[in-house]
């Protein structure tokens, strides 16, 4: 039987990526961490680590062992907490998001946390796909999506509504589909997405994004206004990210005649133990997001 003391250092060695870090992180020293790996190669009888310098690669035996290794630390990890004490405001709560949500729901949690600063908050930005991955692989405790998920194991609850809207430079006050032509859409990790929903059931002469010529492209949610205030382009996002740019007067922003919003989902897995600090937290966010 595999040791699972063993298993978790090298677990958590894959997931940390750094022997000295993983050592710190285990309260332990980075000789231990090592021994942990090769007595494990030993039982195997296989490598699990391709060693190059002070970096490493998995072999394909060690992706299989982290992958399957990982679910029963997690198990273990759950055990522990149905057994044990839980309290609802302590330990770490991870947290995916969108970004657009994301910024005006993270310094929300942060509020929370600094009233319990026993509860941390590990927050990440993150596409759909993204979400419902870390979801599934248990890597997340909470993710908020904005479509239904295609796996299995995540299990997803609607909680909100955040309109989509069109954005443009300031002296744009009644957007037609020719200016929008001449003047060029800001693209961005969701905007062929949130281009369709929102123009095809106000233009009827759209059929996609890849009409508009391309003016600008930006995967950080805080910077995408930025070209569009400066009269480089349009562009569509939800409301949430629109409200967070700092410099709002700097640009346009119109409801169109058929307005569309996207349900925003809390997601968890569906075989998941839910702590009760995860429950705090996910309290925090639906009246967070209700309220907005």
């Amino acid at each position: 039987m595999i040791n699972p003391v063993w298993l978790r250092s090298f677990c958590t060695l894959v997931e940390v990526g750094h022997f000295t870090r993983t050592a710190h992180n285990l309260h332990m020293t980075q000789s231990g961490v090592s021994q942990h790996v090769r007595k494990l190669e030993e039982y195997l009888g296989q490598p699990l680590l391709i060693r190059e310098g002070k970096r490493f690669t998995l072999s394909s035996t060690g992706d299989r062992l982290y992958r399957e290794g990982q679910k029963f630390i997690l198990s273990l990890s759950d055990l522990e907490k149905q057994i044990g004490l839980d309290p609802a405001f302590e330990g770490i709560v991870k947290v995916a998001s969108p970004g657009s949500v994301g910024l005006q729901l993270y310094p929300h949690l942060l509020d929370l946390q600094k009233q319990h600063p026993k509860l941390v908050i590990d927050y990440r930005f993150a596409p759909n796909s993204d979400i419902e991955r870390l979801i599934a692989e248990h890597k997340v405790d909470v993710g908020i999506m904005t479509c239904l998920s295609t796996l299995g194991e995540v299990s997803l609850k609607p909680i909100a509504q955040e309109e989509l809207l069109l954005v443009t430079p300031p002296d744009m006050l009644e957007p037609s589909w020719d200016q929008l032509l001449e003047l060029g859409f800001i693209d961005h990790p969701d905007g062929a997405y949130h281009a369709g929903q929102l123009l095809s059931v106000n233009f009827p002469q759209f059929q996609n994004s890849n009409q508009f010529k391309r003016s600008g492209f930006s995967n950080q949610i805080h910077l995408i206004l930025q070209p569009v205030s400066m009269g480089l382009g349009f562009t569509v996002l939800p409301s949430h990210a629109i409200r967070a740019f700092k410099e709002h007067g700097d640009v346009s922003v119109h409801p169109l005649t058929k307005s569309v919003s996207e349900t925003l989902y809390m997601g968890t897995h569906i075989n998941r133990f839910i702590s009760n600090s995860v429950n705090t937290v996910i309290s925090e966010v639906t009246t967070c997001l209700k309220s907005i």
